[in-house]
C-alpha cells in the first residue's frame, strides 16, 4: 500500500479518535470504571491512553473499510488492467 493510502486512513481516524476521547472522557471518570464487578487497576492516564487507541483502532477499521468499498468492482474483478 502507497503512504498517502494509509494517511487517508490514519489521520482521519485519528481526528475522530481524538474527538472521541474528549467526549467520552468529559462525560466518564476513569476512576468510575469497572470491569467484571471490580474497579480498574490502571491509573487514569493510561485508561486514557488505552481508551484513545481503542477509539483510534475503531476509527482506521471503519475508513479502511470505507476505503475498500469505494474501490471499483472492474478493478478488483481485473487488478492487471
Amino acid at each position: 500500500m502507497k503512504m498517502q493510502t494509509w494517511m487517508s486512513i490514519l489521520w482521519p481516524a485519528f481526528l475522530l479518535a481524538s474527538a472521541t476521547e474528549l467526549l467520552v472522557f468529559a462525560l466518564v471518570d476513569p476512576a468510575d470504571l469497572h470491569w467484571r464487578g471490580e474497579a480498574i487497576a490502571l491509573s487514569r492516564q493510561a485508561v486514557y491512553t488505552a481508551g484513545f487507541f481503542v477509539f483510534w483502532l475503531l476509527a482506521a477499521g471503519a475508513s479502511a473499510l470505507t476505503l475498500l468499498l469505494t474501490i471499483p468492482a472492474r478493478k478488483i474483478n481485473n487488478p492487471e488492467d
